[in-house]
């Protein structure tokens, strides 16, 4: 099947029409789409959590769950071939060696059983024929491409003592694995931070030209798309809603939900709003989608026309779209279409609500199959405050310690050393009782929201257990109430409640996870990469959720982000770390403004903005070399193996957090 027409697209899906059959009826995921991805082309796939972007991709890999998916009509070609003709042996052997996709949650992705080394090596012996040697050597490879240190050793771990970032980037060597001809990447760098993701990308896209891959890139992130992509397509509501060239798609968009997306994003380009735009509103319940424009319930431009369904049509920029009124669009007659809030949050009180101090964290593990024992410096000398009311961001590459520390202070590790106090109270010597009822004052949104949230409980019992647990509520249809105004809260319709969590998109998940933080009425909340699974416009709209409840409630938030733009916005205050250690500390615009550490600049410097022409007129400076493992760290400085400008005393000792402007603090030699 490798041979074939070079003239014609590597990937051809016409009409495609899935559905979903389930006791509540059939949910009409995929509605019509059609679109080819030719050799060497990157091809990116937006819209709104549930828009029908994953269902699409498995339909291409004949994923779909047996008892419930169905294509019901339309052809999926690669290479001239109908991938819906072929046997289940014929599909087994294609995928994974011609056709590979890395999966958006990859810890579900993962066998829990298997050695890391074991998956990776796996498609290596049954496509490529490799023996156990062979197969351990391309692994190793593989899993230093993706930038895991320590490869040879940490091929024998499991999935389990993984990083989430550490585990999307197994999932990508395993799809390199075979260097197969059609890519599909389903939200490849959601856990990633800014410097792996752009090193990712930038080998994802040099394989693509190289070897002449074909690339599907699924993702939120308009930096990312702006960045690489060759055409995107924009999805709401099963349908396509507009389709073409990046450039034309965000500098002339013919859609208001494409308009409506691209100034939902936060930029580092430009000065920080008040409040995000958003597109008011939820995506329509594909189970009983109205007649007409599924999109005109939610656009302010809607016209009678709207009543009847859109066709995608051709624009003056070489796109297509399914509006109505592009030609009005392309006039100029029609502007904006996200609304704007006003106000900003009433900032953090004079009163410290949590106190860290000098928190380590260390992990003694086994080293491979030897038997040896080595020890982990996870976290080293952390120290911080938030005060009531405040957000303080904490940024840095995965596997520095920012998931780790937010667990310490949850309690669900004990520190090696170090104090944590939480409105006065030591959490380190609390009584069982005390911590108990702390717990709903402190409480958590996970970085997976799969595995975080119980497979056996309904939406509405996960998210009612605390009501019910805290007796937050008078009786069972006062919880019901809760859970229904909770649910819209954080942008669900009510009838989500009586689904399970494996019938819920990705992003949907991640906000029946915040839903249940706040059910808890709680005064702190730990934020771990919270919204780095949602859509632009969602993220948004939860972005100013958790502000507006800051604001209302003087809620104080522990921000874990990767996204920049996202961490700009909501953050007051910054701590950036790196290797387990903290490089910078200061207020959000000073630090944006003019960061003062080199790993910071650079940070900051890979970080992908929303426009072509920005992309393209500039090359990011990418952070060279493997990272050091934290079994064993560079002495002096732990970040000068990677630093464009060490020098030799960077080697001989750790330098400590220093105030170098005002409350501005950084740990550099340059600034002792």
């Amino acid at each position: 099947m490798e041979e074939g027409d070079s003239s014609r697209p590597l990937l051809a899906v016409e009409d495609l029409h899935v559905a979903f059959h389930t006791p509540g009826g059939a949910v009409r995921a995929v509605a019509g789409i059609d679109f080819q991805v030719g050799r060497g082309e990157i091809v990116a796939v937006v819209g709104e959590s549930g828009s029908g972007k994953s269902v699409t991709a498995l339909s291409i890999m004949r994923l779909l769950p047996r008892a419930t998916g169905r294509i019901e009509r339309g052809r999926i070609l690669y290479n001239g071939h109908d991938l819906l003709m072929l046997d289940d042996e014929a599909m087994r052997a294609l995928r994974g060696r011609s056709i590979a996709m890395i999966f958006q949650e990859p810890m579900t992705s993962l066998n829990p059983v298997l050695t890391i080394g074991f998956q990776i090596m796996e498609p290596l012996r049954i496509h490529l024929g490799h023996d156990e040697a062979q197969a351990r050597a391309r692994a190793a490879e593989l899993m230093r491409l993706v930038g895991i240190p320590d490869a040879e050793r940490r091929l024998d771990q499991y999935p389990h003592q993984f990083s989430g970032g550490m585990r999307q980037r197994v999932m990508i060597a395993i799809a390199l694995a075979a260097e197969p001809k059609l890519l599909i990447a389903d939200e490849p760098t959601t856990a990633l931070d800014v410097t792996i993701q752009a090193q990712i990308l930038e080998l994802m896209r040099d394989l693509a030209r190289r070897l002449n891959i074909a690339l599907v890139v699924i993702t939120h992130n308009l930096g990312i798309v702006a960045r690489y992509a060759d055409r995107v397509m924009v999805m709401y509501a099963a349908r396509m809603a507009e389709e073409g060239p990046a450039e034309a798609l965000f500098h002339r968009p013919r859609h208001p939900y494409t308009m409506g997306l691209l100034r939902s994003v936060p930029r580092l380009d430009r000065p920080r709003a008040a409040r995000l735009e958003t597109i008011e509103g939820l995506p329509p319940n594909l189970a009983a989608v109205q007649a007409g424009c599924r999109f005109a319930p939610r656009c302010p431009a809607r016209i009678e026309a709207c009543a009847r369904e859109p066709e995608l049509q051709p624009t003056d920029v070489g796109s297509r779209a399914a509006c109505w009124r592009s030609a009005e669009i392309a006039q100029g007659k029609i502007g904006r279409v996200a609304a704007a809030g006003a106000g900003e949050g009433t900032g953090a009180s004079g009163e410290v609500l949590l106190d860290v101090r000098g928190l380590a964290k260390h992990f003694d593990v086994k080293l491979g199959l030897g038997g040896g024992r080595g020890t982990v410096r996870a976290v080293e000398d952390v120290s911080f405050s938030i005060r009531a009311g405040e957000t303080l961001g904490l940024v840095g590459e995965s596997g520095c310690g920012k998931t780790t520390v937010g667990r310490l202070i949850l309690r669900l590790e004990q520190p090696s050393a170090g104090a944590i106090s939480f409105g006065g109270v030591d959490l380190g010597s609390a009584a069982p009782d005390v911590m108990r009822a702390l717990r709903r004052k402190i409480q958590v949104i996970f970085q997976d929201p799969y595995s975080s949230l119980n497979p056996r409980m309904t939406v509405g019992q996960i998210v009612g257990e605390p009501i019910e647990v805290y007796g937050l509520a008078a009786d069972a249809q006062a919880r019901a109430a809760r859970v229904t105004d909770l649910l819209g809260q954080v942008g669900l319709r009510a009838d989500m409640a009586a689904r399970y969590p494996h019938q819920l998109s990705g992003g949907q998940r991640q906000r029946v996870g915040i839903a249940r933080a706040l059910a808890f009425e709680p005064s702190f909340i730990v934020c771990d990469e919270a919204v780095s699974a949602l859509d632009v416009s969602i993220q948004g709209q939860i972005i100013n959720l958790l502000e507006d409840l800051q604001r209302r409630l003087g809620l104080a938030y522990l921000f874990i982000a990767h996204d920049l733009a996202v961490v700009r916005h909501i953050a007051m205050r910054v701590v950036v770390m790196y290797l387990g250690r903290v490089m910078e500390v200061g207020e959000r615009e000073a630090l944006y403004r003019e960061p003062l550490h080199p790993y910071t600049r650079l940070l900051l410097d890979a970080a992908p903005t929303p426009d072509p022409a920005v992309e393209r007129a500039r090359a990011p400076r990418l952070i060279t070399g493997e990272p050091p493992s934290p079994l064993a760290p560079p002495s002096g400085c732990v970040f000068h193996t990677r630093c464009p400008v060490a020098e030799p005393r960077c080697r001989e000792a750790v330098p400590p957090l220093v105030a170098a402007r005002g409350e501005h603090q950084v740990a550099c030699v340059k600034y002792q």
